[in-house]
């Protein structure tokens, strides 16, 4: 049977299918652009976007494992609701939902809680499904990298509660673990939560600090103030996103990305090697630089 990928041409998406393909699964891609696709040979292409009820519907067809990723969108509730319903409609029980870690707590961030509407659905609609909490993912900060290498100052309003950052690489291959366990079990699996977190808990002092030892040279952390935070991404991105950025750093400093006991050990287990951590993130951009 077939696995359905979406978002498969976004950081986590990509990680997945070539997981997958890894493991002898017959994947199929959602994408919108066929010509960002660039998919390992045997996926299977399918247009179509997750508010394209007609396109949505066709690539379903055959599906017996869903993997539904949703982007930070001003939609995404939508989406992920129309493809819920789609997927229950073509006969889909499998499911593994990338939702956030502490969604149920970061009540007030937009984005968060339409992840926690989405979980309860799944829940209240009875998929056969794993529900995977990432905290925030590392790669993330690919996208201010250069004001760290140009300017010194690391600039994530993110405090000293600490978040346990993650590989975006860990968080693919464990969602492609959990796609098979479903996908190959012989009988429905009772729905479980997985929180998806790196094996340190860093603050921005922290992040600074490996950032500092990795270039040889004194980078700073840039402090914790969330509302010039967003209005430097509104430079970037719609006025909305920034904000619900703002709320989710807003957060950051009162409640951290904390994992819960055990969160470490048991996705090292699955994994069957140690995760990577922050640290090797950095090496990597500044072996590069």
């Amino acid at each position: 049977m077939t696995i359905l990928v979406t978002g498969a041409t976004g950081t986590v998406g990509r990680q997945v299918v070539e997981q997958l393909v890894k493991r002898g699964a017959d994947v199929r891609a959602l994408v919108r652009d066929p010509a960002k696709a660039n998919f390992p040979t045997g996926v299977i292409v399918a247009q179509g976007d997750l508010l394209d009820v007609d396109s949505l519907r066709g690539a379903l067809s055959g599906v017996s494992t869903l993997f539904l990723l949703n982007a930070v969108v001003a939609d995404e509730f939508t989406q992920a609701l129309i493809a819920l319903n789609l997927a229950r409609e073509a006969g889909v029980e499998r499911i593994v939902y990338l939702s956030v870690i502490h969604s149920d707590l970061y009540v007030n961030v937009p984005h968060f809680a339409g992840k926690f509407g989405v979980e309860r659905m799944i829940e209240q609609m009875g998929f056969n499904a794993t529900i995977l909490r990432p905290a925030y993912f590392m790669n993330n900060d690919l996208t201010i990298k250069d004001v760290v290498l140009g300017h010194g100052v690391y600039p994530m309003p993110i405090g000293s509660k600490g978040l346990a950052m993650i590989d975006a690489r860990d968080i693919g291959e464990i969602a492609a673990i959990e796609l098979i366990r479903r996908e190959r079990a012989t009988g429905p699996l009772p729905l479980n939560r997985i929180n998806l977190v790196g094996p340190d808990t860093l603050t921005g002092a922290d992040i600074a600090t490996i950032w500092s030892e990795g270039l040889g040279r004194t980078i700073a952390y840039g402090g914790d103030d969330a509302g010039r935070f967003e209005q430097n991404l509104r430079q970037f991105m719609p006025g909305w996103m920034a904000y619900d950025m703002r709320l989710m750093c807003e957060r950051f400093l009162t409640d951290g990305m904390i994992p819960d006991a055990g969160d470490v050990e048991r996705l090292t287990a699955l994994l069957g090697r140690p995760l990577r951590s922050y640290r090797d993130f950095a090496s990597e951009i500044a072996a590069s630089a």
